[in-house]
């Protein structure tokens, strides 16, 4: 694509149609620019949009566009196409730190990201002047300038939070440190006195403590790891300054500031060698005073945020997202008070929440911020440890939990309004969620029918947040690996559980509320076979839901529980009876294949799953609807998204298991096409091992006759493949399948096919693969497919006792009784890479497994060999009595006394004899 004024406007349009609700213009206008985002010089149209048109709003979808694109692409991936050239690449780097810092801030934003997105790949290896040209403008003295410096510095320099320790990333940070941390502090010291010039003006002072959060945050990245020595040498700069916003008292500011100061407090005080600084009573009592009670405090923000902005609010309450707010700094800082001084800690605050819940007590309707302020205190303190799954996991002894949930929570939850003193009720709600594992299970049972009741709480927060306490509570274990609370228990309930929750995504603003989508999918595998009469009912609702969101899919996790709750629908219904899997077909199918008609790239993996799952359940016949659908999903577009292969790989292997008679028959034509797959699939090493799933599949399903003329093509692609780039993973999914071939087709077929191809490559594979690698295969299916294959080849392939392949018979003996006997072999060679399918980038949706659509593992011997051991013992006595003498003697000769011995105690357990 050539930089021209044409293309220029081609994009435009394109870009103006991807902004525009009606799907049929907006998918098109996506289409087109995912076919032209691999040519040449096409970021650097977006770069040019952005910078120069006209219209803000194609300025700003440029910009976006542009970002993701780099998000998809940039990362170079062994085996994957590289998607931007070498000059595109280049191009972008000599531009974008100058394009940022000059776009408004929207823009820049996008850019930002886009440039640390970069970083993270190149710098600073590939990119070493980015540190450089970035600094060199904190003397712009342009302050819109310097915070979007500051602003790509801390996405760069934040994950030193949490990197392992390495040279590599030492050597890094001082890299950073030497060219970054005297122009930081610089312009700190530059920024503080700014401050006190501009003392009155509150714009200006916005703009400068914004400045100043983003400084304070990069001093906490740069200094986590270690403290460095220039920040040694400069402490007093650092810590006079904070030490002045810590104690700044300016009425204009309601900032950040505040929570990043209290936060290096917190994680100061729980430091055993600063911790003389805390021990005078004074200072303690000062800081509870002074700094902690008045940042617990709601304030009216925070109450905007609540009514008006909830999905914010419940990000940063619930989540802990990234934009720390007074509170939860002042909540770290209870904690790791208490980490030295629990007891005079919670005295001192034990005055305060008797004396909040009294000033309450008086005039609940005026003071329930007080309410509210003690909750929030009573938390803090009783917190020691917490984890996502389990809540708080150990609290503070000296804070009575259960009698705090009876005198002051429970009240709240029982009142009859639930949409009074809404901020109340979801502290109460939250209450119980965070204390879930130190409350007594009768508390938690009183509680469930309360909180479903809050269900129907017009506060976005407060239904929210009691989806997501019942959630929670279904998760938790009770003795005996069950779930704490049963169905049982649950069956008073679970109608209105049932309806209020549907009820909720009802409400404005929570028509795709992912807390009550993941409620809903828990109550199900909670309540399993008690919501089989609900179904009908509830299937209408969740497929209706399921258009609605395909037309525009903005909510990853509410789709993937919405998914998993139509698995689990299916599973439930049709494990009680697996003939309702045809009206589950007929509610879901024309949603699925609207779906698919629009090609809805993030639905596709979903789908796939489910029809997998819905085909499964078929006893062994393929219903003409499926057969229908069976050419498209060998279109190779499908398979260029990374996100699509796992789920179309068990999607072809249920359709080969159920009908592989079937496609033999009525669609022979789409072998070459399966085959084709399972050629693009072989060739990738993050993919290759899919390849032999549907592979094995195609092997072990398909009738023998079908396959004739292509098995031969087929071994031919593997060898190709093992002398171009031999992996471990390779190695063990090959050893797998060519033991697969022997027990479908037998060892002579194998023998035959291999010596086919070259003469003696039969021997080569035995002594070059199978011998020396077979200890490296693992999983029980797997290890029992080349148990059996193996034993076939000792013992039913005439070439191995009659030829120069006779030599090889001892060595695989011996290697298959250390098969069995010896540790598995997991050691990996140091130069070998393999790259995850998750770490593999691109717009492609990220495969996400439903956890509901499981499949079981197929074996695909199954009954008829319970033992190999027994089998081989078995297989050699029959062997023996063919040619009597002959196995005694080579076992003899060149078996080892370890191996005899354990193939004695084969033999006696099998009561057979070798003559």
């Amino acid at each position: 694509m050539e930089l021209n004024d044409a293309n220029l406007q081609t994009l435009t349009e394109f870009l103006r149609k991807t902004l525009d609700p009606d799907p049929t213009v907006r998918r098109p206008a996506e289409k087109f620019l995912e076919s032209v985002e691999g040519n040449q010089n096409y970021p650097l149209l977006l770069l040019t949009l952005l910078e120069k048109s006209q219209d803000n709003v194609i300025r700003v979808c440029a910009a976006v566009t542009f970002k993701n694109y780099i998000k998809r692409n940039w990362r170079i991936v062994e085996d994957e196409p590289n998607k931007i050239s070498d000059p595109d690449r280049t191009a972008i780097k000599a531009n974008i730190v100058n394009l940022m810092l000059s776009s408004p801030e929207q823009i820049q934003k996008q850019l930002s990201d886009a440039i640390s997105i970069i970083g993270r790949e190149d710098f600073p290896q590939k990119w070493p002047d980015l540190l450089t040209e970035m600094v060199t403008r904190f003397r712009s003295g342009d302050f819109h300038i310097i915070n979007g410096v500051l602003r790509t510095a801390h996405s760069l320099f934040k994950r030193y939070r949490h990197e392992f320790k390495s040279n590599e990333l030492w050597s890094e940070i001082k890299l950073v440190l030497d060219t970054f941390a005297l122009p930081l502090t610089e312009l700190f010291k530059a920024t503080i006195e700014l401050c006190q010039t501009h003392a009155t003006d509150v714009n200006a002072l916005k703009v400068l403590f914004s400045s100043l959060t983003l400084i304070a945050k990069l001093f906490y990245s740069l200094n986590f790891q270690d403290l460095p020595e220039f920040f040694e040498d400069h402490m007093e700069t650092w810590m006079t300054n904070f030490h002045g916003l810590l104690t700044l008292d300016n009425k204009l500011l309601q900032t950040d500031l505040v929570s990043n100061a209290i936060q290096f407090l917190a994680s100061v005080c729980e430091r055993p060698h600063y911790k003389h600084l805390f021990e005078d009573q004074n200072t303690l009592t000062s800081i509870c005073e002074k700094v902690i009670v008045p940042n617990m405090e709601f304030r009216s923000a925070d109450e905007e945020a609540f009514e008006d902005n909830s999905e914010e609010y419940i990000r940063r309450d619930l989540e802990g997202s990234d934009i720390d707010t007074r509170r939860r700094a002042a909540c770290d800082l209870v904690r790791g008070l208490c980490k030295f001084f629990e007891g005079p800690v919670t005295a001192i605050f034990s005055g305060y929440v008797n004396s909040m819940l009294a000033e309450y007590a008086k005039t609940p309707r005026e003071n329930w911020k007080h309410k509210d302020a003690a909750i929030y205190l009573v938390t803090s303190l009783a917190s020691k440890a917490q984890t996502q799954k389990h809540g708080i996991t150990q609290a503070n002894e000296l804070v009575n939990l259960t009698e705090f949930f009876v005198n002051h929570i429970l009240p709240d939850l029982k009142s009859p309004n639930v949409n009074e003193f809404p901020v109340l009720k979801a502290d109460a709600i939250k209450y119980v969620m965070i204390f879930r594992s130190q409350l007594p299970k009768e508390q938690l049972l009183q509680a469930v029918p309360l909180l479903i009741t809050h269900l129907q709480a017009e506060s976005t927060v407060e239904h929210t947040y009691a989806a997501h306490a019942l959630e929670r509570l279904f998760t938790m274990r009770g003795p005996n690996n069950t779930t704490l609370i049963t169905a049982a228990e649950m069956a008073p309930f679970t109608e209105q559980l049932l309806n209020n929750l549907f009820k909720a995504l009802a409400f404005p603003g929570s028509a795709e509320n992912e807390y009550i989508m993941k409620a809903i999918m828990r109550s199900f595998s909670l309540l399993q076979e008690s919501i089989v009469p609900y179904i009908p009912t509830l299937i209408g609702q969740l497929t209706h839901k399921l258009l609605q969101v395909s037309k525009n899919p903005s909510k990853p996790h509410f789709n993937h529980y919405l998914f998993e709750s139509l698995c689990l629908s299916v599973r439930i219904t049709c494990k009680a009876n697996p003939a309702t899997v045809s009206s589950f077909e007929e509610a879901l199918f024309p949603v699925f294949t609207e779906i698919l008609q629009n090609d809805v790239q993030e639905f596709l993996p979903y789908v796939f799953q489910v029809m997998s799952l819905l085909l499964e359940i078929h006893s062994n016949s393929i219903p003409a609807s499926y057969m229908a659908l069976f050419p498209h999903l060998l279109q190779p577009v499908l398979w260029e998204r990374t996100g699509n292969i796992p789920p179309l790989v068990r999607l072809l292997q249920a359709y080969l298991e159920k009908g592989g008679e079937t496609i033999a028959r009525s669609a022979a034509d789409k072998i070459p096409g399966l085959l084709g797959v399972f050629q693009k699939l072989i060739a990738s090493k993050a993919n290759d091992h899919q390849g032999f799933y549907l592979l094995n599949s195609i092997i072990e399903h398909m009738p023998p006759e079908s396959l004739i003329q292509y098995r031969k093509q087929i071994f031919i692609l593997l060898f190709q493949r093992l002398q171009g780039s031999k992996t471990t993973k390779f190695i063990k999914s090959f050893l797998v399948f060519v033991n697969l071939y022997c027990v479908k087709y037998g060892a002579i077929a194998l023998q035959e096919i291999f010596d086919s191809i070259q003469p003696k490559m039969f021997g080569m594979v035995l002594e070059k693969i199978v011998i020396p690698e077979v200890q490296k295969v693992s999983g029980p299916v797997e290890k029992k497919i080349c148990a059996v294959g193996i034993t076939k080849i000792l013992t039913e392939c005439p070439a191995m006792m009659d030829t120069e392949y006779t030599k090889l018979w001892t060595p695989l003996l011996q290697a298959l009784i250390g098969f069995f006997e010896l540790p598995e072999d997991d050691s990996i060679p140091d130069d070998e890479h393999f790259i995850d399918i998750e770490d593999t980038p691109g717009y492609q949706t990220a495969f996400s497994q439903l956890a509901f659509a499981g499949k079981k593992e197929h074996d695909p011997i199954g009954d008829a060999v319970g033992n190999p051991k027994i089998l081989l013992a078995q297989s050699l006595h029959k062997l023996s009595t063919a040619c009597p003498g002959r196995v005694p003697s080579m076992l003899s000769t060149s078996l080892n006394a370890e191996a005899l011995q354990f193939l004695q105690g084969y033999l006696q357990a099998a009561t057979v004899q070798l003559v």
